[in-house]
């Protein structure tokens, strides 16, 4: 009776999948149900291209009269041609979600040939994720903003926007804001951004002139405070300069030339579109390239020299700590100022006996990354912990030959006891040190070993200290990386985004060597920090769960998410990191690793 009952099951599964199945000649005469095309060409690959170009056409028409956005545009320009914008916009999803449909190979090569479809009430689905995307991008600009990180911030805007315009829905979409209000997208994100630009001020903090060069130093506030982080290019006279990004509000404008030291007025822009970033995001970049840029007039503001109003000087609030802390003395500040007169001078081997040979290592890897110069060595401090000692910080800036970009670091010097450099570092935020310092729960030195530990560990990826990652990570060390890659969907994400997370994990040794590949294959590594979260664990001990969202990106890759780290910081002088995971942003209520779960 079971046997029976099986095959009477098993009858009606394949009765039904075949009253259900549809033939080619009936799809494409069923106009009413389906979308279809069809491709030749010598190999799968290019027939399958071919059909989805002849489905990509007919999706278009489809949902041309829903581009009011295009319309508008056209009616403006007489020579627009509306279909090939809409074809070429629908086209930056073919990669991510139209090569999720119905694909039939109706003969193989050499002469093959392919059947693409999709039910007409599906198609509303293959613009389903692009608009979760957008919702995303607002959720992380939002949070941006109230953590004064307004570079981030601007891009997530823009981005969000950007896809909104590719979107057939683009002026109907809306959100809901913290308050429970409802607003249309397409009018908000661009009041948001000129409100952003309008709480943008750029004030003088000092100018130095020379010869031929003239140095104006910034502070630049958002609401009255400074910024975590901002991008920003002016007019230098006959163009405008690359990007300089501003940290913890200072910033600096360069001019150059006989007359630079009679300028007393400057055009600034802030960055918003970050057209060279999007390689982060292959969907993004893709839109990007198809939809024209998006000009805001009040992303630029005039500042004149000569005005005393525009010479300010908001003290930033110090950390609070009891851990000692004293004015830099005659012995430190001699040695800083030998070290800033041989950067300026380009004369490294001068201070060389200023440093161990660990530091002078590091001193050179610096001094080559991003063709380093000074910025500034004011307002520097001095901590005493574990019989080693912190000069925090001098400002430095750093420029990438094939990134267009000048940004600005503080650079974190350690001394040990016989007052030699042994070290040197990248210093977090001063939003980031303080969200640290002022965690009660933990004592003031361990603060200041994890602040050191998160430091040193931005900096050996920056300048690729291949020796000290190596010696930071326990040998059973459980190590997960994730990468992007393209997999054809099944049957529960037809049309999702195709790009998943490929996750390998890794012994010690395996991603030693992946890196050491990974730094020699490749121009340029960089790395950004948006924010941070950091546990201890309950046991007593000196075990930190650290959770980081970085974007990497680099010449020939790029990706956004998750960076956790368990880390024993109980010997001070060597962190031992015994859990590294990455994973991409929180999307659809995935889950993001902590502490609690290992």
């Amino acid at each position: 009776m079971t046997s029976y009952k099986t095959y009477l099951i098993i009858f009606l599964f394949f009765v039904f999948n075949f009253a259900d199945a549809q033939s080619i000649d009936e799809i494409k005469k069923n106009h009413a149900k389906y979308i279809w095309g069809e491709g030749s060409g010598s190999t799968l690959k290019k027939a399958d291209q071919n059909a989805l170009s002849m489905l990509i056409n007919q999706i278009s028409t489809t949902v041309e009269s829903k581009f009011e956005q295009f319309t508008e545009e056209d009616r403006e320009n007489n020579e627009f041609d509306l279909k090939q914008k809409v074809k070429s916009v629908v086209k930056t999803y073919s990669n991510a979600t139209l090569h999720n449909t119905e694909r039939l190979v109706i003969s193989n090569e050499p002469d093959a040939k392919v059947f693409r479809y999709i039910k007409r009430k599906d198609v509303d689905k293959v613009f389903a994720e692009r608009k979760n995307k957008i919702n995303n991008f607002i959720k992380f600009a939002r949070k941006a903003e109230k953590q004064i990180r307004i570079a981030d911030a601007l891009r997530y805007y823009y981005s969000a926007l950007i896809l909104l315009k590719s979107h057939p829905d683009c002026n109907a979409i809306e959100n809901i804001d913290e308050e429970g209000n409802q607003y249309l997208l397409i009018s908000w994100i661009p009041a948001k951004m000129d409100e952003i630009f309008s709480q943008i001020n750029f004030g003088i903090r000092d100018i130095d002139n020379s010869d031929e060069m003239k140095t104006v130093y910034l502070l630049i506030t958002f609401d009255g405070k400074p910024v975590v982080n901002l991008d920003f290019s002016y007019w230098d006279g006959r163009d405008w300069s690359n990007l300089y990004s501003a940290k913890n509000g200072e910033g600096f404008l360069e001019y150059y030339g006989t007359n630079a030291k009679d300028r007393n007025k400057a055009r600034i822009k802030s960055e918003y579109m970050y057209e060279n970033m999007a390689k982060i995001d292959n969907e993004l970049e893709n839109v990007m390239e198809k939809i024209d840029p998006i000009p805001f007039r009040s992303s630029y503001c005039n500042i004149n020299f000569e005005i005393p109003n525009n010479v300010i000087n908001i003290n930033i609030p110090p950390v609070k700590t009891n851990i000692a802390s004293v004015k830099i003395n005659d012995k430190y500040s001699e040695v800083i100022s030998q070290l800033t007169d041989a950067i300026d001078k380009k004369q490294y081997q001068d201070v060389k006996r200023l440093f161990t040979k660990n530091g002078f290592e590091m001193f050179n890897k610096l001094i080559t990354y991003g063709n380093a110069s000074i910025m500034s060595k004011s307002d520097l401090k001095v901590y005493h912990f574990n019989n080693v000692i912190m000069c925090r910080s001098i400002k430095m800036t750093f420029c990438f030959k094939n990134n267009f970009k000048k940004f600005v670091e503080d650079v974190v010097f350690h001394f040990n006891k016989k007052g030699k450099i042994e070290s040197l570092s990248f210093g977090l935020s001063n939003i980031a040190f303080k969200s640290i310092f002022e965690n009660n729960t933990w004592s003031e030195a361990g603060r200041l070993v994890l602040v050191n530990f998160l430091e040193h560990f931005k900096t050996a990826y920056a300048l690729e200290r291949i020796d000290y990652i190596e010696s930071i990570f326990a040998d059973d060390a459980l190590i997960i990386t994730g990468y992007l890659v393209e997999k054809k969907a099944g049957l529960e994400n037809k049309y999702r985004n195709n790009q998943i997370i490929r996750y390998n994990r890794q012994s010690k040794q395996q991603y030693i060597r992946n890196l050491k590949y990974s730094f020699n294959s490749k121009e340029f590594i960089n790395i950004q920090f948006e924010e941070s979260e950091v546990r201890k664990g309950g046991d007593g001990g000196n075990i930190y769960g650290v959770r980081i969202k970085q974007n990497y990106y680099s010449s020939n890759y790029g990706d956004t998410g998750y960076l956790f780290l368990i880390v024993d910081l109980e010997n001070t002088q060597l962190p031992v990191i015994h859990v590294r995971t990455w994973q991409p942003d929180k999307t659809g209520g995935a889950k993001i690793y902590g502490l609690s779960d290992f």
